[in-house]
């Protein structure tokens, strides 16, 4: 039952996916109506299948590699869907959702067996701290969508060159404004994200820091938001200085998020098992 679910999810992902790109293509409202009919449609299946994960495994589905890009690639969709009631930006889908898809697919790669909890794991914290982290994850590809627009749009700008996308795209100030947007609220819930598992880190191994290499690089990834944040308030950044610091920070968020667990093994290698 859940592979099969989790197959028509991301069948419809791909879908939306090429809903939304066809959208910016043609600029057609129908073509945007389904495109979001399809992502409605795979988001709520998304969010069964998370439930029967849980039901399954007696626990918060975030314990190893399918079950966190899974869950991120929700996270991705849910805030996409907000931002777009709230800012309703047309292109906004065929920057945010490819990444959303990419997740699922990369979720596809691993094993959906459910395993037990080691004993670090078995905690309560464990939902507390994923969630924060991925939910914060999340916002910050949102972020970088937006970033991403920002630098195709403002190429275009400053060659005088307005191509295919300029009028597809929102004005500079939106995009600044949303991108702004997302970092004031991806920022607080990776601080609370890092506390959480410093608190944990504490209660499964009697110390609140490590230096273990997730740890360094959640702390790296945090202390590059935080000199984002600090130049968008204090120093008044805007514009392409903030969209390409955005970029930067979110390759290294991935890097945080995935790359680590391949390159170096620690305290949290768990997250890596597919077996």
């Amino acid at each position: 039952m859940y592979d099969l679910l989790f197959q028509i999810t991301l069948f419809l992902y791909i879908g939306a996916t090429v809903g939304f790109v066809m959208h910016v293509v043609t600029l057609k409202k129908g073509v945007r109506k389904v495109a979001f009919a399809i992502l409605g449609t795979a988001f709520s299946l998304h969010t069964i299948l998370l439930l029967l994960r849980w039901l399954a495994a007696g626990h918060t589905p975030l314990v190893n590699l399918h079950e966190s890009l899974s869950f991120f690639s929700w996270s991705v969709a849910a805030f996409f869907m907000l931002f777009q009631w709230k800012e309703r930006v047309r292109a906004l889908g065929a920057f945010v959702i490819p990444l959303a898809t990419f997740g699922m697919l990369g979720a596809a790669f691993y094993s959906r067996k459910v395993a037990p909890l080691p004993p670090a794991l078995q905690s309560w914290w464990l939902p507390v701290h994923a969630t924060i982290c991925l939910v914060a994850y999340g916002v910050f590809t949102l972020a970088f969508a937006i970033a991403i627009m920002y630098v195709i749009q403002e190429r275009q700008i400053k060659k005088k060159r307005l191509g295919a996308f300029f009028k597809r795209l929102p004005s500079l100030q939106t995009l600044d404004r949303m991108g702004q947007l997302c970092l004031k609220i991806g920022f607080p819930l990776l601080t609370l994200g890092i506390i959480t598992g410093s608190l944990w880190a504490d209660s499964a191994w009697g110390s609140y820091w490590s230096w273990d290499p997730k740890e360094t690089w959640s702390l790296i990834t945090w202390l590059l938001y935080a000199a984002l944040l600090h130049q968008r308030l204090a120093v008044g950044w805007r514009g392409r200085r903030a969209a390409y610091m955005t970029i930067i920070a979110f390759g290294v968020l991935l890097f945080t998020f995935l790359g680590v667990n391949f390159v170096l093994p620690g305290l949290h290698s768990y997250s890596t098992w597919y077996e």
